[in-house]
């Protein structure tokens, strides 16, 4: 299982535009194959900033199978007219878990 972890900050005063608009977007994620589940958050002392994280089966699943896809085209254009800087995304893996 890969993290999937994108550090968001969206335009001041579009916070709940760009919630509405990526409630309807997430459909894109979840008819990608290798996709497990995604999170939203928003963040207390900025409410410009969110943290969205989505678990992947795999590194592929996200970086071929979506990124390649034209999902991925649909996804950038729902969304991508919201933020405010480019998204910083990261992947990771589990090393210790109880």
């Amino acid at each position: 299982m890969i993290l999937e972890v994108a550090t968001v900050r969206v335009q001041a005063g579009k916070e709940a535009e760009f919630e509405a608009a990526i409630a309807t977007a997430y459909r894109l994620l979840k008819e990608t194959e290798g996709y497990c589940s995604h999170t939203l958050r928003r963040c207390l002392e900025q409410s410009d900033r969110y943290l969205l994280t989505i678990e992947w089966q795999t590194l592929e699943a996200h970086t071929v199978n979506f990124r390649q896809s034209d999902n991925f085209v649909t996804w950038r254009s729902i969304i991508g007219h919201f933020f405010a800087a480019p998204p910083e995304v990261l992947h990771y893996e589990i090393v210790h878990q109880s």
